[in-house]
């Protein structure tokens, strides 16, 4: 037990103590003085102790890892007797240059593929459009028919490596690819593994990669929320990103509770479709951002457990404990690293990366130094790699199960973190729900004033960013750039034309007339979609006929 009166004066010692040494002038605490805060510009005592944490029920609050609310991660043993999966996010230029990398990142160690497509097919349009001129390649790989996806995966075994595929508006029209390549290689639905980002609600906040309006494209991801309980009992048929959120420019907390009020507002479409919580539920998955506040991000994730823990059970009533399992992906910081002295960007992604393993993450992406400037050469994709891998093996991490639970710091974040989560879920009820404060520009004004209050701190000094705006130089570096293959282009562009010329029409019109009548109506659009990318109609093509149907989003400039 201890005595409060006398942490009481401890601390007080502490504070006295340090209030002296700023009066006397010493040369570190004046200039890091307004440094003491998260992202989210709080500030963080100087000594934390029981008084900072509120009298914990430990089977209530935190139980052992593997319980309920799983504060403490959601397997008993975690990485002791499995490690994360190291999934190195991946893509640019042709179908076949991107299939060589994934191959050589399956040599190097790597245990999962990612997919990362360029900008023209997140907007769902083919290679040859004119809107898509100058885009080939550069974000990402083309993938414009179902032969860019044989490709893609050619010489890869699907049935034996779990694939994550970035993509959202066109999400569903790259899965059927993805299942129908598949098909191809004689691997069944079931067998499959993987992630489909899928989250659009996040485009409306964020990333800004929408299409349809919200309403018909939250029926395309609850189509395939519904598709994958019924046929795919493998995948994780969303991955709910808080990644773009604080790539945006938000705070821990608030990437923390808009990320869960969109996969709560998934939930309630699911239902609203007539299922079963605990058929679709345990298959939902998150993906969250790993940012450089060491001590925040461990808190953010042990938060987010135990509130959808909660949440599934205690407000929506599942009944399976695999529905109460906040499951995630973690990807470190692209927006923390700096063009300027590349190599400084290595210890921002260790630090991070180790992070989301203390946090508990089941499975993770590190950032290349050179990502500030180009797309990942294979040196530095590597070196990427090589950090997890250390961590893995020689840090001694992996050892124990959530090893800062218990820390007064720890627990006293994550109960901040876990109640600044609540009061937003509360402003968005008052707006109506999720799509209500979309509309009204609630989650874009908060993020763009977050965005704001950051980049004021580092232009005032306030917050120093190594090599930007503290221990500066000049100096030139010599990173290695990435270059693509010059050809690709022209090999993709004569593989539309070959495609187009060589397909059936008869049954590619007859594919694409019953999809636009499953549009016009309620059914679910999947087995259209397979229907279409087996008859090798194109993304463009599919996405045109959607925007028919559909119509698209146009923000309002009002938010």
């Amino acid at each position: 037990m201890y005595d409060p009166d006398k942490l009481k004066q401890i601390r007080d010692q502490v504070d006295n103590w340090e209030d002296n040494t700023l009066q006397q002038g010493s040369s570190r605490l004046p200039e890091r003085k307004k440094q003491f805060l998260t992202t989210s510009s709080e500030p963080i005592n100087r000594i934390y102790t029981p008084l900072d944490v509120a009298p914990i029920d430990y089977e209530k609050d935190l139980g052992m890892p593997g319980e309920y609310p799983f504060t403490r991660g959601v397997h008993p043993t975690l990485h002791r007797s499995k490690l994360w999966t190291m999934r190195m996010f991946a893509g640019f230029g042709s179908a076949e240059e991107t299939n060589k990398r994934f191959k050589y990142l399956l040599e190097q160690g790597q245990t999962g593929l990612s997919t990362a497509f360029d900008l023209a097919t997140l907007m769902g349009y083919d290679t040859d459009q004119p809107e898509a001129e100058g885009e080939f390649g550069v974000c990402g790989v083309a993938v414009s028919s179902l032969k860019d996806m044989e490709i893609l995966f050619d010489g890869i075994p699907l049935d034996k490596v779990s694939t994550s595929m970035t993509i959202n508006s066109p999400a569903s029209i790259i899965w059927a690819m993805y299942i129908a390549a598949a098909e191809k290689q004689g691997v069944r639905p079931d067998q499959l593994r993987g992630t489909l980002q899928n989250d659009i609600l996040k485009e409306y906040i964020a990333q800004k990669e929408y299409i349809f309006p919200p309403e018909p494209s939250m029926r395309l991801v609850t189509d395939t929320v519904e598709y994958a309980a019924q046929h795919l009992p493998q995948w994780n048929p969303i991955s709910i990103s808080g990644y773009h959120i604080r790539e945006a420019g938000s705070t821990a907390a608030q990437e923390l509770a808009f990320t869960l009020a969109d996969g709560l507002e998934y939930v309630r479409w699911g239902i609203a479709r007539g299922l079963d919580i605990d058929d679709f539920a345990p298959r939902l998955s998150f993906f969250f951002n790993a940012h450089n506040d060491f001590f925040e991000e461990i808190a953010k994730y042990r938060a987010a457990r135990r509130i959808w823990a909660r949440q599934m059970r205690e407000v929506f009533g599942a009944k399976n404990p695999r529905s109460w399992l906040m499951r995630f992906h973690t990807q470190t910081a692209g927006v923390s690293l700096t063009a300027q002295q590349p190599e400084n960007n290595v210890v921002r992604v260790a630090i991070q990366a180790l992070a989301a393993v203390l946090g508990g993450t089941q499975s993770l992406h590190t950032n290349s130094m050179d990502e500030a400037l180009a797309l990942p050469s294979e040196h530095a994709v590597t070196v990427a790699l090589r950090t997890q891998q250390i961590i893995a093996e020689e840090s001694g991490v992996t050892n124990t199960v959530d090893p800062l639970g218990g820390s007064f710091f720890v627990e006293a974040m994550t109960d901040r973190m876990e109640q600044q989560a609540l009061d937003y879920f509360a402003q968005i009820d008052a707006l109506g729900g999720v799509l209500p404060a979309i509309e009204r520009g609630f989650f874009q004004s908060e993020i763009a004033e977050a965005a704001y209050q950051y980049q004021r701190e580092i232009d005032s000094n306030e917050r120093l960013i190594v090599g930007v705006n503290a221990y500066a130089d000049q100096g030139g570096y010599n990173i290695p750039i990435l270059q693509m293959d010059p050809e690709g282009e022209r090999r993709q562009l004569e593989r539309l034309r070959t495609l187009r010329a060589e397909r059936d029409p008869g049954a590619l019109g007859q594919a694409l007339d019953k999809l636009r009548l499953a549009c016009q109506g309620t059914q679910n659009t999947m087995p259209f979609l397979l229907d279409a990318v087996r008859a090798y109609a194109t993304l463009g093509e599919i996405m045109s006929l959607m925007k028919v149907e559909f119509g698209v989003y146009e923000e309002s400039t009002e938010i």
